[in-house]
């Protein structure tokens, strides 16, 4: 699954394993911090990018192509995170955070890259809206927590704003996956079929509505998991701002 808070949740992890690990040298310090601050500027680019062509057409419809080359460009730079947890310079689980970024830079090339047909979809601007926001704030949270100086409101919308984005991102990445569909068994697109010389078949049609089915399990606990992380985060404040 690749919704917005599937980083959410890598975050959470690693926000997590910071507290009860040593944090990462100086070198690796100054380098996480460069990297996050690239790639939020790249969002911020992405989201920039997204305003000014809904200024330009006064319409929604189509906004992916304003966007394509940067939202390519970053997705796939978050393959990065799974290095960063493999030579231990993120304590985060190397299989966990595979996942998910996997999932996404599926989504972005194998699907909507792949199926040009799905890319004027309305539910591709929904994820990728989604997913645009997500990423500012996860990238920029970040950023202030290596430095640490980690101010709250970036901290609350860490753990706050998921609660539409991830429904949201979960939703849109769906739609265009079922859009997708009608093409892929049509053009056989990705598939492999017998005989041949492997003896090996293939069908991506079957894989995409695997990988739909495979959202009705893992979004409840991934969603919930968010919610219980919300709650001992952020608890204590919004308890003592209660009492006051």
């Amino acid at each position: 699954m690749s919704a917005p808070a599937m980083g959410t949740t890598r975050a959470a992890h690693s926000d997590a394993s910071h507290k009860k690990k040593k944090g990462p040298g100086a070198l690796a310090t100054a380098y996480l911090v460069i990297y996050n601050v690239v790639m939020t500027a790249g969002w911020l680019v992405i989201a920039v990018g997204l305003v000014r062509a809904y200024l330009a057409r006064g319409s929604y419809h189509g906004l992916y192509y304003s966007i394509e080359k940067p939202l390519k460009f970053f997705q796939t730079g978050a393959l990065l995170e799974i290095l960063h947890c493999a030579v231990g310079i993120v304590p985060s689980s190397v299989v966990l955070t595979g996942f998910q970024v996997m999932s996404r830079v599926f989504l972005t090339w194998a699907v909507t890259h792949s199926v040009r047909e799905v890319q004027s979809e309305d539910s591709v601007l929904l994820f990728v809206a989604a997913w645009t926001i997500t990423e500012i704030i996860r990238y920029s949270f970040y950023t202030f927590s290596l430095l640490n100086h980690l101010p709250y409101l970036i901290k609350w919308a860490r753990y706050t704003f998921f609660i539409v984005l991830y429904p949201m991102g979960v939703t849109g990445e769906l739609l265009t996956i079922y859009a997708a569909l009608p093409y892929v068994q049509k053009t056989g697109l990705y598939s492999i079929t017998l005989p041949n010389k492997y003896n090996f078949s293939f069908d991506y049609h079957s894989f995409l509505m695997l990988t739909m089915i495979s959202y009705i399990p893992l979004f409840p606990q991934l969603y919930f998991h968010m919610l219980r992380q919300r709650k001992k985060v952020l608890g204590h404040v919004e308890d003592y701002s209660k009492v006051e």
